[in-house]
């Protein structure tokens, strides 16, 4: 392992500080790098066709007109990428769920986008992992 020096202002040494407290790192070195390994790896896209597996998450108003179904529909046009969805009832009016996408990569990040900017998704995040895909069944 190799020893470097950086500069950081208080404000962002202090975020890291509460970061090593919050989440029971060892010292700043380890949270530091954690952080280095989460942004290099989620600025680094896959190449469009790589196999990958990825978690979706979404909060939306369910008060929006048809959304559930618009959703719905954009999930099972992509039966092939679907692997499973989690639906939850957070309050009257907003539900989160959870999909896990199996399959190529651009088709991964296509699907993600159409369901994350349909008009009362509030929030949305994915994560992509790099994953082969599951040899092919016949029926």
């Amino acid at each position: 392992m190799q020893r470097i020096t950086i500069t950081l202002d208080e404000e962002l040494l202090g975020l890291i500080d509460r970061r090593v407290e919050t989440q029971g790192y060892q010292g700043r070195s380890e949270a530091i790098r954690d952080l280095l390994r989460n942004g290099l790896r989620e600025a680094e896209a896959l190449p469009e066709d790589d196999p990958c597996v990825a978690v979706v998450s979404y909060l939306y108003d369910h008060t929006t007109r048809e959304l559930p179904k618009r959703l719905n529909q954009t999930l099972h046009a992509h039966h092939d990428l679907t692997r499973s969805t989690l639906h939850v009832h957070l309050d009257a009016g907003h539900c989160l769920e959870v999909s896990v996408l199996q399959g190529p990569s651009g088709r991964i990040g296509e699907l993600s986008r159409q369901l994350m900017v349909e008009r009362g998704v509030e929030h949305g995040q994915v994560q992509v992992i790099p994953a082969p895909l599951p040899p092919a069944t016949t029926r």
